[in-house]
């Protein structure tokens, strides 16, 4: 059953378990190789440029605005969110866990300037 707010009460595991419960009431289970995945998400991640592709930076401020094309981002960041846990499922990865690696590893490659 669908949660009645959308965005609330959902967490990554509650995702890939949605997401590989769809695959699987289609059989699709057997396309979900590590390489069509990426390949997949590469895709999705080039149909999200393609909206922005040509906007100034002032109107790429104001993409969400439009409602049809806020509509069409929403979606396609959703493709992309939704590849991406897929992937992260079959490779064995925790995404949350691998972010939050990356960015103590970026605070202490990256060191924010000190303030006078």
């Amino acid at each position: 059953m669908k949660d009645p707010e959308p965005g609330r009460g959902l967490d990554v595991a509650t995702l890939q378990r949605r997401l590989a419960e769809f695959a699987a009431a289609r059989d699709w289970q057997q396309y979900h190789t590590p390489k069509n995945l990426v390949s997949a998400l590469s895709v999705e991640a080039s149909e999200l440029v393609e909206i922005f592709q040509w906007l100034t930076p002032e109107q790429s401020a104001r993409v969400m605005s439009d409602p049809e094309t806020a509509h069409r981002v929403t979606d396609e960041v959703a493709d992309v969110l939704a590849y991406l846990l897929q992937l992260c499922e079959v490779l064995g990865i925790d995404p949350l866990s691998a972010l939050d690696a990356k960015i103590d590893r970026n605070e202490r490659r990256f060191p924010a300037p000190e303030k006078p």
